[in-house]
């Protein structure tokens, strides 16, 4: 485990099908409703940048991206439950932004919950900013559905 009062020497590298049971094992206990490895498998096969973060030769935070046109989308964002707060989301956060200014993109889109108020700081200081709702988007306890805040960066040179 990373020390709780610096932040981890992760490195990052793309992932790799191989990843995906670590990568399942992360986001069932980081997301009441997970995705699937299915998910994961089909935006590998479909070329997205997906990205993990290993430390002490354990995956403990992934990243995965779409770019199409001038624009990019940050689909997932995770570290780890127990190695929250160590800088690993933000690090994973920029190589992503390099990576779709790499790609093109001008802009970069995301969907978060309001519920999570340590992602939406994270996106507030990074530079991103709300720009609407998506009502009823995420699924919820009891068969409920939460919105999304929809928050987006402009890639400026």
């Amino acid at each position: 485990m990373c020390a709780i009062d610096a932040p981890c020497d992760a490195s990052l590298r793309p992932m790799r099908e191989a990843d995906l049971d670590a990568v399942m094992r992360i986001e069932a206990r980081a997301y009441p409703f997970p995705w699937t490895p299915g998910i994961f498998r089909d935006c590998l096969r479909a070329g997205y940048p997906m990205w993990v973060q290993e430390h002490a030769g354990a995956i403990v935070g992934y990243g995965v991206l779409s770019i199409a046109a001038d624009e990019a989308h940050l689909l997932n964002l995770c570290t780890a439950p127990g190695h929250e707060g160590r800088g690993l989301a933000r690090r994973m956060l920029q190589a992503l932004l390099r990576v779709a200014r790499g790609g093109g993109a001008q802009r970069v889109f995301l969907e978060v919950r309001p519920s999570n108020p340590r992602a939406i700081e994270l996106y507030d200081r990074s530079g991103f900013n709300e720009i609407g709702r998506r009502p009823r988007y995420y699924p919820a306890a009891n068969n409920g559905r939460e919105d999304a805040i929809v928050m987006a960066m402009e890639l400026l040179d």
